[in-house]
This record gives C-alpha cells, sequence and structure tokens, in this order.
C-alpha cells in the first residue's frame, strides 16, 4: 500500500514549477535597469534609481474583489491581472512617485496553469503599462479554501519619489482647477452592486450584448483599470505645478477627492464636463440607484483626478492627452467651513 503524497492532499508541486517556468519570460518584458536577478528566487532586488537627492520609498497593496466573480463566469482571466496592477500603481503615482516594482499573490484550491498563466500573463502586461517590474510573487495552492475554479489575487506595488518632489496635497488652495482623468468604465470597484444590479436583480447574461452598453455585459464588466502612470509622469515632465492627486475608487469622488486635501479646501465638480460611460447609466437606471448612491460606489467616469493653479489647466489636460489619456476640467477648489462633513467637501454644481 503506497503511502501518502503531497499530490494527493491536493498539491501538485510539479504543476507550480511549470508555472514559474512559463512566467519567467513574462517577467524577463518587465525588466527595469535598477533590477537585480529574476524571477525564482527567495526574495526579489531592486536597486533604486540613480540621482534622487533624498529617495522615499511609496508602497501600495490591493486586490481585484468581485470582479474575480465575473472572470470566472465568463473564463477570461488576463484582464483582471490588468485591474491588480493597475488598483495598486494607481495608489502610489498619486504621491508623484514612479512605480519601481510589483508583485503579486495567486492563491487557488487546485492550481490550474493555464488559468495561472493567463492571470500573470495580465499582471505582466499592467506592469510593461506601468514602467515597473514584475519582480516576483507567491502561487499557493490551498486545498479546501476556495471552491472549484475560483482564485484570489492580491498585489503589492513599490515606488520612489524625491522628497523635494513629494505630492501631498499640502498646497492645493481656492480657485486651483481640477481636472478629471476618463475611466474605463468600473474598474475594480462597486462590484458586489454592479453585479446584484446587473445579473441577480435584472437577469442579464454575460454573453447578452446590450444596445446602450454597445457590447456583451461580460466585456463591459471586465474591461481592465486604466493605469495612470505614464500620464501622470507626462505631467511632472512637463514641468506642471501638479499639487493633488487622487484615485477614484471605492467610494467614488466624495469618498477620495478630500483625501488629498487640506482642511478647510473642498471642490465643486460639473458632472456635465465629462463623459459618462454607458455602464453606469444602465446600473442606475435598472437598479433604481439613487445618484448619491451612484456617485459614493463608482467612479462615475473619472478614474483619476488633478489639482493644478488655474492658469495651468489646459497645459495640463494638452499633457494627458498626449499620454494617451482623455482628461476635462472638471470643476475647481473652493474653500469650505473647517466642520464640513468629509464627503460634503465635493458639491456637485
Amino acid at each position: 500500500m503506497a503511502g501518502l503524497t503531497y499530490r494527493g492532499a491536493g498539491v501538485d508541486v510539479d504543476a507550480g514549477d511549470d508555472l514559474v517556468e512559463r512566467i519567467k519570460p513574462l517577467a524577463a518584458r518587465t525588466r527595469i535597469p535598477e533590477l537585480l536577478g529574476g524571477v525564482g528566487g527567495f526574495a526579489g532586488l531592486c536597486g533604486l534609481p540613480k540621482g534622487l537627492e533624498e529617495p522615499i520609498l511609496v508602497s501600495g497593496t490591493d486586490g481585484v474583489g468581485t470582479k474575480l466573480k465575473v472572470a470566472f463566469a465568463t473564463n477570461v482571466h488576463d484582464s483582471v491581472g490588468i485591474d491588480l496592477v493597475a488598483m495598486c500603481v494607481n495608489d502610489i503615482v498619486t504621491c508623484g512617485a514612479r512605480p519601481l516594482f510589483f508583485l503579486d499573490y495567486f492563491a487557488t484550491a487546485k492550481l490550474e496553469v493555464d488559468v495561472a498563466h493567463a492571470v500573470i500573463a495580465g499582471i505582466a502586461k499592467g506592469c510593461e503599462d506601468a514602467g515597473c517590474a514584475l519582480l516576483g510573487g507567491e502561487t499557493a495552492e490551498l486545498p479546501g479554501m476556495y471552491a472549484p475554479g475560483e482564485y484570489d489575487l492580491a498585489g503589492f506595488a513599490v515606488g520612489v519619489v524625491d522628497k523635494k518632489k513629494l505630492i501631498d496635497g499640502a498646497r492645493v488652495a481656492a480657485g486651483d482647477a481640477v481636472i478629471g482623468v476618463a475611466s474605463s468604465g468600473l474598474h475594480s470597484n462597486g462590484y458586489s452592486l454592479a453585479r446584484k444590479t446587473l445579473l441577480d436583480h435584472a437577469r442579464l447574461d454575460l454573453d447578452a450584448e446590450v444596445p446602450e452598453l454597445g457590447e456583451t455585459v461580460g466585456a463591459a464588466m471586465l474591461r481592465p483599470t486604466r493605469i495612470y502612470a505614464r500620464a501622470v509622469r507626462a505631467m511632472l515632465e512637463a514641468g506642471l505645478d501638479v499639487r493633488a492627486l487622487s484615485h477614484i475608487t471605492g467610494g467614488g469622488l466624495p469618498g477620495n477627492v478630500p483625501r488629498v486635501l487640506p482642511d478647510g479646501i473642498g471642490v465643486a465638480l460639473d458632472a456635465t464636463k465629462w463623459p459618462l460611460p454607458p455602464v453606469f447609466a444602465l446600473i442606475q437606471r435598472l437598479g433604481d440607484v439613487a445618484l448619491s448612491e451612484m456617485r459614493r460606489t463608482f467612479n462615475m467616469g473619472l478614474g483619476l483626478v488633478v489639482v493644478v493653479p488655474a492658469d495651468q489647466a489646459s497645459r495640463t489636460i494638452a499633457a494627458l492627452e498626449g499620454a494617451g489619456e482623455r482628461a476635462f476640467h472638471v470643476g475647481a477648489v473652493e474653500a469650505v467651513p473647517t466642520e464640513t462633513d468629509f464627503e460634503a467637501r465635493v458639491r456637485f454644481v
């Protein structure tokens, strides 16, 4: 009678080794000059860029959330890897940081190498878009922890900024311009409400073509989060006085813009100044969702908000559009009473 084995307990070490070999060329495409070594060691090594007087490391971590449920249902797995990178990198660039490297954590009950490779190929694509290295990660096969065919993802990004160039929102003042940078749609937030509305309440099929979307429900829900690292770098290299940057994630505009504003400062936004992606209108209509609930759940078409002096608004938009983004002058900074509630510091006009 043969003894018990790790494979028999549900963990296939050979599959894990095969995945590592398939990942190596993906990671190689993301290599940056500061990188030391490659994938496969116990730790990833990365040096600091030269020429920084007082380098500050900036880090961020996030996941993809219940958007993964859509990937499982459609068997489309590469786009969520891009989301994973975007959600981490877009956070750290709000400090003016240059993303240096990214690590991922992929956990599943049973490792399906082709699925995992698709996910990590998306992660590598996200790293290329962000200009950072895929430094390493962890693949965990955990029998009994996850439902068959499902997995979870977490990501970790590290960047660097010279202390004298740190963007912290401290210099934001009344009269400054607010520039909005377009999102690609839902990004990776609000999926519990989006899925509840579109799939459970309205009973739409993920492969159904919806005229007001111009595509299938699944395609709209899986469109990857935009990565704004190159756009932020373009603004900074253009010499613009970027005073604050806000990544619009869970909590929407009211929940994120005030995070980068000094006390006694708010913003007035004109929602007619930027286009609303059709997926939001569909969710609002089919779920009879209040506008206030939409605004505090979703990005509503803006994935990044930039604050600059008013006389630099046009130059800022030009720099963002030159980096491949769509950008709009969406409002202005204004003084508010210091006791104003957090979310009320974002006023829609």
